[in-house]
């Protein structure tokens, strides 16, 4: 029957469209058929229509379970736009009124509603089973299926009981979606959902029209004000991993003049909408998010996915990533990443169960190898999701576009080879290359492989390098990973036959990004700095500090010197914005600065990356306002402390920001309570006259180990700047 039916005739009448995408067509006629359907599509490339179209040309209602309110409503919204009644499409969540559900219900019953969208929350309650029984039910499509796998990167428990109540409710043919899915995760789909004899749909995971790049971690804030200055009206994504740094990028960014919004779970469900409709109409441009956001989101023109931290799986880098350019156009994804976030990752997941603990360690490894690689990003993306990426180089990634160091891995894949072998293809990637390189840990002790003779046989290179190799290898069909369990390494016929007769493969060398973030960091300054300029700075704030009689480090430190060498403000709203200064020092000191600044500019014709100054929030925060406030009322510091729920450490490390950027603060009161006046006397002496430098350390040096605290140095240096300086 379904071979008869026009499908270009409904697409053209429902959707407006002449021609199906990909093998759209295909998945319809298998829907309409009544067979069960799997489908792998990558974000953008259609799946929705899979399901919307069957719907409306099949008598009854499809159930479609979703996983977001705020990816139901939108779909909702966008059937009801390709139709002339609302009813045609309904949702069913914990979102709706009493009077909204009955509504709902009625539709429902009355056949108008062809498509009823449900949370498997929702599903689950008794109510509901009861009301769907009721139904003619065309078909169950559930969307991002993903979700009920624990390799997939957005497990939902409650994911897992869909089969069990389809059963209760009633059977009728499934179509299971999603965007991404790597072939562990697509057998974990369709043996939970009982549907391991589907048809399966896999569309190319490869999205020719994105840009993948990894920047190390340094200044990250920075480097994405400069991008998004340089793409003004652009729509842009940038995800961060917890809704504390949504906050605080988001502030920065409309500190910064960049329209951007935060959006997060945390937020009440009002603001969190009005978040999302203001990016969709182009309200704003930039959207700070936590993975909450996205799903199903339907913004066909995001040019550019930034990731400030790096995601915890691939699989949740390849969802996001593929918001970017859905319409074929333009899409930059851009990653920070810095060794460091991962450190953090497995801190997390401390504390979880074994077996969740070893899945979430092999889809970080799987991360890690993506962000340090330095073969083609697309080659090991498709490579992950069982793909085969043919071509060399795809002239699309940074490592494409910027090729690193080759070298001759003939010998290095061999022993790699052999010493997989010789482990009996038993081990994961960690302690093969525990072995290689001769590290006794305690796995390697556990089994006596220290007493082997390959122990410590690639102890030349590091464990970077040889997960190098590793990754190398499984990419050119050498080895493989074994999943299902834990990532135990296993050799190819292909690895066999390579050990018996090898040949020439070149590997790359790959990036360190944690040496690239030191380097950038080193001398506690930046490249960009300019060595004349600053020396001429240096010479200034010396001979201000004669004059004035007070020591340099009063008027500015180094790291506002290098930050003024590096963004050359020439004014006083400029200067304030460079770290340390502060309105306050701005206006006592600045003027010279940025007189001698100007000059500099002028007659070395410097192009000025002023849009690059950037502005930090108003760092007078809530508890920065609060600690002032219980100063003024004379309340003691430890008091303080213990009120903010902070060590005596932190509190004093607030004020020290609070001097410096040029606020006076009086904290005699707590001084000359804590420390006989000979103490304080001898302290502020020092910096007065003594000190070169304004560290602590270097003074409790030369004051005497035994007779002060360090504690007490810092009180007195708060005293010295607020007094002297501001």
């Amino acid at each position: 029957m379904t071979k008869q039916i026009d499908l270009n005739y409904y697409l053209k009448r429902h959707f407006g469209f002449d021609t199906f995408k990909g093998n759209q067509e295909e998945i319809i006629r298998n829907v309409l058929a009544g067979n069960d359907t799997f489908v792998l599509m990558p974000t953008g490339g259609g799946k929705s229509l899979c399901y919307q179209l069957p719907s409306l040309i099949l008598p009854g209602t499809a159930i479609i379970i979703s996983p977001l309110i705020a990816l139901m409503k939108n779909q909702v919204d966008a059937m009801r736009n390709f139709s002339e009644d609302d009813g045609v499409a309904h949702f069913l969540n914990s979102s709706l009124t009493k009077s909204a559900i009955t509504q709902v219900k009625e539709d429902v019953l009355a056949g108008k509603t062809k498509l009823l969208y449900v949370a498997p929350e929702s599903l689950t309650k008794e109510e509901n089973i009861q009301f769907l029984k009721q139904l003619k039910i065309s078909f169950y499509a559930v969307d991002e299926a993903h979700c009920i796998s624990e390799w997939g990167h957005d497990f939902r428990p409650e994911y897992r009981r869909i089969r069990p109540i389809i059963n209760e409710i009633g059977s009728a043919p499934v179509i299971a979606l999603t965007a991404t899915a790597t072939p562990k995760v697509q057998h974990d789909i369709q043996k939970n959902l009982g549907m391991l004899n589907a048809c399966v749909f896999k569309s190319s995971f490869n999205r020719p029209n994105l840009y993948y790049e990894v920047r190390p971690k340094m200044d990250a804030s920075k480097e994405i004000i400069k991008l998004l200055k340089a793409n003004v009206g652009k729509s842009s994504i940038i995800y961060c991993l917890s809704r504390k740094k949504v906050e605080e990028l988001a502030e920065m960014l409309q500190v910064n003049g960049i329209k951007a919004l935060a959006y997060h779970a945390g937020m009440d469900a009002g603001t969190r909408s009005a978040n999302q409709d203001k990016f969709l109409l182009e309200d704003v441009d930039v959207i700070v998010a936590t993975i909450a956001f996205g799903m199903g989101i339907d913004k066909p023109d995001v040019r550019m996915v930034i990731h400030y931290d790096i995601p915890k799986s691939l699989e949740g880098y390849y969802q996001e990533t593929g918001r970017a350019g859905r319409d074929g156009g333009e899409g930059r994804c851009i990653t920070f990443y810095s060794y460091k976030d991962i450190q953090k990752l497995e801190k997390f997941m401390q504390g979880k169960p074994l077996a969740e603990q070893e899945i979430g360690k092999q889809l970080l490894f799987e991360t890690v190898a993506y962000a340090e690689t330095s073969v083609c990003r697309r080659k090991l993306l498709l490579h992950y999701f069982g793909e085969d990426f043919k071509e060399e180089t795809c002239d699309t990634c940074d490592n494409c576009v910027n090729p690193k160091e080759q070298f001759e891995g003939q010998e290095h894949i061999v022993v790699l080879l052999k010493t997989i072998g010789e482990l009996k293809e038993k081990f994961k990637a960690e302690h093969v290359v525990d072995v290689l390189t001769g590290k006794p840990s305690s796995s390697v002790k556990s089994y006596n492989h220290e007493d082997l003779e390959i122990f410590g046989i690639g102890d030349e290179n590091d464990s970077k390098f040889w997960n190098a190799v590793i990754r190398q290898s499984l990419v050119a069909g050498f080895i493989t990973k074994e999943i299902e369990n834990y990532g135990l390494l296993k050799l190819t016929d292909n690895g066999r036959n390579y050990i018996t007769a090898p040949y020439s493969v070149m590997l790359t060398k790959n990036r360190d990004y944690d040496e690239m973030e030191e380097e950038g960091r080193s001398g506690g300054g930046t490249a960009a700095v300019d060595p004349d300029l600053f020396a001429m700075l240096k010479d200034l704030r010396k001979r201000i500090s004669k004059k004035m009689n007070l020591p340099p480090f009063v008027i500015f430190q180094d790291p506002s010197l290098e930050a003024m060498s590096t963004y050359y403000p020439v004014n006083l709203d400029e200067l304030q914005n460079m770290p340390g200064v502060g309105a306050g020092k701005a206006k006592r000191f600045g003027k010279e600065f940025v007189e001698l600044i100007q000059r500099h500019v002028e007659e070395n014709e410097i192009d000025r990356p002023i849009d690059m100054v950037v502005k930090s929030v108003a760092n007078k925060s809530k508890l920065k306002i609060s600690i002032i406030q219980s100063i003024d009322r004379k309340v003691p510091l430890d008091d303080i402390a213990d009120g903010k729920g902070i060590e005596m450490n932190d509190l004093l490390k607030e004020l020290e920001s609070i001097v410096y950027s040029g606020t006076r603060v009086n904290i005699d009161y707590y001084i000359d309570q804590v420390m006989d006046e000979e103490h304080r006397d001898n302290i502020f002496f020092y910096f007065k006259e003594d000190a070169e430098t304004d560290d602590a350390a270097t003074a409790l040096q030369e004051l005497g180990e035994d007779e002060y605290t360090e504690e007490e140095i810092r009180m007195v240096r708060i005293k010295f700047i607020s007094e002297v300086g501001n």
